[in-house]
């Protein structure tokens, strides 16, 4: 009954869709822009260490990791994780993903609350995120009391996920803003190659609005079948 109710996709539907067209909007922007090469051959490595070394961040070591934008910054091991083509290239792509990424460990050091809130809340989220959409199913099924407190349950802890993506969105957002001004002021890029890095860090961005909304409504749909049930 669950997986065949029709307003699931009213909820469902526009998030997924938004999500396929982010997806597509970085992955194209990604891989146009890794083919533009850098004026001054900076590579993705070489902009996250000039801009880490001048935000006087020398404990924070940069890394190259496995898997195709799978570029972060770990704030517990002080250690920022660059993907290959981020780490060697000297592309706009590259130089834009890397100073991205380097952003949070500024972010990370003058104690940015957003991030430290999201950090803060990773254990909880990666329960909540699998065990609460199993919980609310189990309860659906269940009759009387059990299975509404079992429901209500799953809610709450999903509803965690909801939260951890909408502080997820300042997080990136002043990253973005932080790699596009130190960018052009620490010259490594020019003014007029900022048009590519702005077309791959807005794309990324789309991508977390796209998990924002798809977490809100499927939080909203849960809480609607419950209001139904109960009518």
């Amino acid at each position: 009954m669950f997986y065949f109710d029709p307003a699931y996709f009213l909820f469902a539907l526009p998030p997924l869709l938004l999500g396929i067209w982010a997806q597509f909007k970085v992955k194209s922007a990604f891989k146009k822009y890794s083919q533009v090469a850098t004026q001054n051959g900076v590579t993705g490595a070489q902009a996250a260490l000039r801009i880490l070394q001048r935000g006087g961040l020398d404990n924070v070591n940069v890394e190259m990791t496995s898997g195709m934008l799978s570029d972060h910054y770990d704030p517990r091991h002080k250690v920022l994780r660059l993907s290959g083509e981020v780490y060697s290239l000297p592309s706009i792509a590259s130089v834009g993903v890397a100073a991205h990424e380097a952003g949070h460990a500024l972010q990370d050091k003058i104690g940015y609350s957003p991030l430290a809130i999201r950090s803060a809340m990773v254990p909880v989220v990666s329960i909540g995120s699998n065990l609460g959409p199993i919980l609310f199913m189990v309860g659906l099924f269940m009759h009387g009391v059990l299975g509404s407190s079992l429901a209500w349950a799953g809610i709450i802890l999903f509803a965690g996920t909801a939260l951890f993506a909408l502080v997820t969105l300042p997080v990136e957002f002043d990253a973005s803003r932080r790699a596009k001004e130190l960018l052009v002021s620490q010259g490594i890029v020019s003014q007029r190659e900022m048009a590519g890095v702005n077309a791959v860090l807005d794309a990324a961005a789309l991508t977390y609005v796209a998990a924002a909304a798809q977490a809100i409504m499927q939080l909203l749909y849960y809480v609607t079948v419950m209001n139904r049930r109960n009518d």
